[in-house]
C-alpha cells in the first residue's frame, strides 16, 4: 500500500510541475526560512551540490570544477534566489502626486530575470507596469526593483504577476494597478515538449483597470513602438 501511494503521489508531483501549477499566490516559506545565516546557508548548499556533481560522475578535483560548488551555492543565495530574503525588499519610496497627473503610468519592458520552481530553469521575459495615482507616485527605479525583487525566487509566473501588483498596490495604497508578463520558460523551451518558440503571458488587473475601457487603453500602450537608437 506504501509503494502505491508513494507512485501515486510521485505522479501527481511530476504532473503539477509539467502544467505549473501555483499552489499560492504567497512563496511558499517554511517558517524556519531564515534561522540561519546566509553564510551558512551557502556552506550546506556548496556540500550538496558537490554530492549532486559528484553523483553525476563529474571530477571535482578539475580545475575547472573545483570551484563550481561554491561559485553555484554564493549564486543561489546572493543572486538568483536574494529575492526569497525580505531583508532584501527594496524600499518603495513614494511621494504627494503634487502635479496632479491624473492618467495611468505606464513602465514597458522591465527585463525578468526568474527562476521555475519545477525545474530550477530559467524563465527569461519582459514585464509590464502600470498604475493610476490615488494621491502617491512612486519612482521609476522602484518599480524594476520591484519586479526584481519578487523574480529573484523559485517562481511561476502567475504568482510573479500577483505579487508585482499586490507590492505596488500596498506601496501607492491604491488598487489600480496592473501588470503583464510575457516570458520564455527554459524548462519548455530546453526540455520536455522542446518548443523553442512559445511564450508564456499573464496578467493581473486590480481596481480600475478591471474596466473594459481602461484595460484597453493599457493594453494599447503596449503596442507602442518605444525603442530608441
Amino acid at each position: 500500500m506504501f509503494e502505491v501511494n508513494s507512485k501515486m503521489n510521485d505522479e501527481r508531483v511530476e504532473e503539477i510541475g509539467e502544467n505549473h501549477v501555483g499552489t499560492s499566490a504567497k512563496t511558499p516559506l517554511r517558517a524556519d526560512a531564515f534561522d540561519i545565516s546566509d553564510s551558512e546557508k551557502i556552506e550546506k548548499i556548496q556540500e550538496s551540490v558537490r554530492e549532486i556533481l559528484e553523483t553525476l560522475g563529474m571530477d571535482l578535483t578539475d580545475d575547472s570544477l573545483q570551484g563550481t560548488p561554491k561559485r553555484v551555492a554564493k549564486a543561489f543565495v546572493e543572486e538568483l534566489f536574494m529575492g526569497l530574503n525580505p531583508a532584501n525588499k527594496p524600499e518603495p519610496s513614494t511621494f504627494e502626486n503634487n502635479y496632479n497627473y491624473g492618467e495611468m503610468l505606464v513602465e514597458k519592458n522591465i527585463v525578468v530575470y526568474s527562476t521555475c520552481e519545477h525545474h530550477l530553469l530559467p524563465i527569461i521575459g519582459r514585464a509590464h507596469v502600470a498604475y493610476i495615482s490615488g494621491g502617491r507616485v512612486i519612482g521609476l527605479s522602484k518599480m524594476n526593483r520591484l519586479v526584481e525583487y519578487y523574480a529573484k525566487r523559485p517562481q511561476v509566473q502567475e504568482r510573479l504577476t500577483m505579487q508585482i501588483v499586490q507590492a505596488m498596490q500596498e506601496a501607492l495604497g491604491t488598487q489600480d494597478v496592473a501588470c503583464v508578463i510575457d516570458a520564455k520558460h527554459l524548462c519548455v523551451n530546453s526540455r520536455g515538449i522542446k518548443d523553442i518558440e512559445s511564450s508564456t503571458v499573464t496578467a493581473e488587473f486590480g481596481g480600475k483597470f478591471k474596466n473594459k475601457e481602461t484595460k484597453r487603453e493599457f493594453l494599447d500602450y503596449l503596442k507602442m513602438n518605444t525603442t530608441f537608437h
